[in-house]
């Protein structure tokens, strides 16, 4: 089942970006561990460094287009939050894989055509790695390529396995 929590997600003046999706990530999974007694909860949540700014979603494609021109050139790095909790244990584990992206020089036409063909306006980056997204990277590089889309399952079902969740 998933369920989206309603939490404040506003960015705490000075707060890293570690803490930050860490923070979102372990209050997503609290608030629905509240009405799911006996369950695995999971939340995730994702943001972005890109010249010591922190980036989210754009939300419309003026921002879209701002974050693929500054992201140009550039390696930047997804930090993706994950808490996972064992409401009938009262356990819980929570962690941030980081996935690095090597981003092409983009040219402004090529971001236009791409904005207008995949419309990301809410993905973290104003890209869908999964989709025509691959096209603006050069290189990819970390440890569970998954963390770029928003749940790195292969540290989930670390985290499952280490919460008494059989995984084959």
């Amino acid at each position: 089942m998933t369920e989206s929590p309603n939490i404040d997600e506003q960015y705490i003046n000075g707060e890293s970006i570690e803490n930050y999706v860490a923070r979102l990530a372990e209050a997503k999974a609290k608030k629905v561990a509240t009405k799911h007694f006996n369950s695995i909860v999971i939340g995730s949540d994702q943001a972005l460094a890109c010249d010591g700014k922190i980036l989210g979603k754009p939300s419309d494609h003026e921002n879209a287009k701002k974050q693929l021109m500054a992201m140009s050139n550039k390696t930047i790095s997804f930090h993706t939050g994950l808490c996972v909790m064992n409401s009938s244990r009262d356990k819980s584990e929570k962690d941030v894989i980081i996935y690095r992206v090597c981003f092409r020089k983009l040219g402004e036409q090529e971001i236009e055509d791409y904005l207008l063909k995949e419309q990301p306006y809410s993905c973290v980056g104003s890209f869908m790695s999964e989709r025509l997204g691959v096209s603006l990277m050069s290189k990819m590089e970390g440890n569970d390529p998954t963390a770029l889309v928003g749940l790195p399952l292969i540290r989930l079902c670390q985290m499952l396995r280490n919460l008494g969740v059989k995984i084959p």
